[in-house]
């Protein structure tokens, strides 16, 4: 038999896939388009959904300044504080200068918008790669410190961490595709745990130590710590400190997603943006110096390699001794070891590090998205999903995540040498756009209250761009040969891809566009050739004769392949003493092939007629059974894959449903029921100047 059903068709019929009710129990009921609007975001759980990142990178990034250094021995400790002040310095200045970008971009393109608008193009594209690279890290990095803070109590988990890791990726992805005001609504409580029990760890433990004057003596005070490079001074000294300080940015991750998130805010959405900005701001820094005061109170310890640098009573502790993180240590000094609020705590903490991918899962498809719209990324990123989140992207974040998990075998001391590169230079490019778009609005601007604002505003992003591109120069620095490269060669992979996938996009555009002048795509055929494909007289080969006798073109015949001289004469005596009215042509194949005699037939046709259309009918089986699909219709498949490069070829299949295609169609029945009435998996239609409408095709 000569044909396969329609490929739209099939997939729906044959093809096994997830089957609905368990699809339904773990994202929901499908919902509707015109219920976008319900899954805006209130404040009080935007801020745990678009800031959980900032928040929760303080449960790591005291320890990641403490562990540089401690390179130079515990002696360095009292250089925190002052590193802790340049990150709160950093901190408020990329706040402000973000309050100015989710005002005067509250389209969601976020840095990518900024840069694009103002920068053109080429930084635009710079800052999405950048901003693409950050998001995944930002999961790996999270559930990785996360895995870490949980082992230190469950000792499975840190045995199996690569698993626990892809597994909670997996959980977190799951949540995320029942949609953002939904897992918003799930991580908003543990979050706010979290901020609370470290705001009481500060406030008990100052007061514990200013008025009680109670000494506080965290796990690893009695330890030493061995200096691998002792008694440093000038130039390396220097080196040391800019090294802590990048590694205690990475408590700025995640402070963009905010104003890429803009459309997701009730409204006023950048007033409500703006008021979120400013909270994760006051929050973040004031835990972040809060636990670096308390981690020098109760002289917690870090080394980079414990095992061997810290040192109990002149002696190493061994490699088996397992380093917790400086919350869980100063927790411990300030509630006591297993009490209530220091079990709290330790529980929220982790929690809250595996939510904080959130941020990136909230960042991540947005700005995919928009790059889709923009014809950046694959036009499948744009559409949205049953419950109206940007399912595909949500997906290929989750597989970005969980390859680097594998790689880097969920180590976050690993992993963090690779963080906050991507996001400094979208920093920098951002604020540095900000400041032309400021110039190019004040050329025009008359009015002198809006001048006074817009001068201010420049002034704030100005400082800004300065201050993140030292920070971002400092940071490439610092940490490329620790790993920044690879996050480097990520954005540079990155930025190829999305190059090429628009000049695809482009080529394509230009090359189906309809021309004013009628040209030869719209000049009618002189003349219609039908061919009907068989192989013998049945019930599909008479049905496609009978419709192919209904367009009433030219010409029609009937084409057969003499592969076996016996069933060719069978095909011949049949056909006539039926009498069938229209002409059959045999085909010789000597080398027992059905495509290449009729791709080189049609060949000859539009040779001999190059105006003529050649049409095409092929029969097919319909079945509702996967294997029955591999015993039946493979050389139409090969036959439809070579004419589809053949111009002026036209291929109809003409369907015949077997008695199993019932099964498919009660399938197929069963998941319409479950199916939301008028669902719809496109995204919103771009109608800006010089776009393409997008969604799914």
């Amino acid at each position: 038999m000569l044909g396969r059903a329609e490929p739209g068709r099939l997939t729906i019929l044959i093809v096994p896939k997830l089957t609905d009710v368990p699809k339904r129990i773990l994202i929901g009921r499908a919902l509707r388009s015109d219920r976008l609007g319900e899954t805006l975001l209130p404040k009080r759980i935007a801020l745990p959904v678009f800031a959980s990142d900032p928040l929760s990178s303080v449960a790591y990034a005291p320890g990641e300044v403490l562990l540089v250094l401690s390179i130079a021995g515990a002696s360095a400790y009292h250089f925190s504080p002052w590193i802790a002040l340049a990150v709160v310095v950093l901190m408020f200045t990329v706040v402000a200068s973000y309050r100015q970008n989710v005002h005067a971009y509250p389209s969601g393109g976020g840095d990518y918008e900024v840069a694009n608008t103002n920068l053109g193009p080429k930084a635009g594209l710079t800052v999405a790669s950048a901003l693409l690279v950050d998001y995944v890290l930002t999961v790996a990095v999270s559930i990785s410190s996360g895995v870490e803070n949980l082992g230190s109590a469950i000792p499975f988990v840190i045995e199996n961490k690569v698993l626990c890791a892809i597994g909670i990726i997996v959980i977190l992805t799951l949540m995320n595709l029942r949609g953002v005001r939904e897992s918003g609504k799930l991580f908003a409580f543990p979050t706010y745990v979290f901020v609370t029990g470290v705001f009481i760890m500060i406030v008990w433990g100052a007061y514990r130590g200013l008025v009680l004057d109670d000494t506080m003596h965290a796990p690893t005070a009695h330890f030493e710590i061995k200096a691998e490079e002792s008694g440093l001074a000038g130039f390396a000294l220097v080196f040391l400190l800019l090294r802590a300080f990048s590694s205690g940015c990475a408590a700025l991750t995640g402070v963009e997603a905010i104003s890429n998130g803009v459309p997701a805010f009730r409204k006023p959405k950048s007033r409500n943006a703006a008021t979120t900005l400013a909270l994760m701001g006051t929050l973040a820094v004031t835990m972040f110096c809060g636990i670096i005061g308390l981690a020098l109170a109760t002289d917690v310890k870090m080394a980079e390699f414990p095992g061997r640098d810290l040192l109990r009573d002149g002696v190493p502790v061994g490699e088996g001794y397992v380093q917790n993180p400086v919350i869980t240590q100063v927790a411990a000094a300030v509630f006591g070891a297993d009490t209530f609020f220091f079990v709290l705590l330790a529980a929220a903490t982790a929690l809250v590090l595996f939510l904080a991918a959130n941020t990136a899962y909230n960042g991540f498809p947005l700005l995919g998205s928009i790059l889709a719209q923009d014809r950046y990324l694959p036009r499948q990123l744009h559409t949205r999903g049953d419950r109206l989140a940007f399912s595909n992207g949500i997906v290929l974040l989750a597989g970005a995540a969980i390859l680097l998990v594998w790689l880097y075998g969920a180590d976050s001391t690993k992993l963090i040498q690779l963080y906050i590169v991507g996001v400094f230079v979208s920093f920098t490019l951002s604020q540095t756009g900000m400041v032309r778009h400021w110039n190019r609005h004040l050329r025009t601007e008359r009015d002198r209250s809006k001048r006074r604002h817009m001068i201010r505003s420049r002034a704030i992003n100005a400082f800004g761009a300065f201050f993140t591109g030292l920070v971002l120069i400092v940071v490439l620095a610092t940490k490329f040969t620790h790993g920044a490269w690879v996050a480097l060669l990520g954005m540079v992979i990155f930025y190829g891809t999305m190059s090429a996938i628009r000049r695809h996009y482009d080529r394509v555009s230009e090359e189906i566009a309809a021309a004013e002048a009628p040209g030869p795509d719209s000049v009618r055929p002189s003349r219609v050739h039908t061919i009907v494909l068989v192989s013998k007289v049945h019930k599909p080969t008479l049905r496609a004769l009978a419709f192919a006798k209904l367009t009433r073109s030219d010409r029609l015949e009937a084409l057969s392949i003499n592969v076996d001289p016996a069933e060719t004469k069978q095909l011949r005596e049949e056909w006539e003493r039926r009498g069938i009215n229209v002409p059959l042509k045999i085909l010789d194949s000597p080398y027992r092939e059905i495509t290449r005699p009729v791709i080189e037939y049609v060949k000859g046709l539009r040779t001999e007629n190059p105006r003529d259309v050649v049409s095409i009918f092929i029969p097919e089986y319909v079945v509702g059974r996967w294997y029955e699909q591999v015993l039946h219709n493979q050389s139409a498949l090969r036959l439809k894959g070579r004419l589809l490069f053949s111009p002026g070829v036209m291929v109809t299949s003409v369907p015949y449903q077997l008695e199993s295609s019932e099964v498919a169609k009660k399938r197929a029945r069963r998941r319409a029921e479950w199916s939301a009435p008028g669902s719809v998996r496109r995204g919103p239609v771009d109608t800006r100047p010089g776009k393409e409408p997008t969604g799914k095709s």
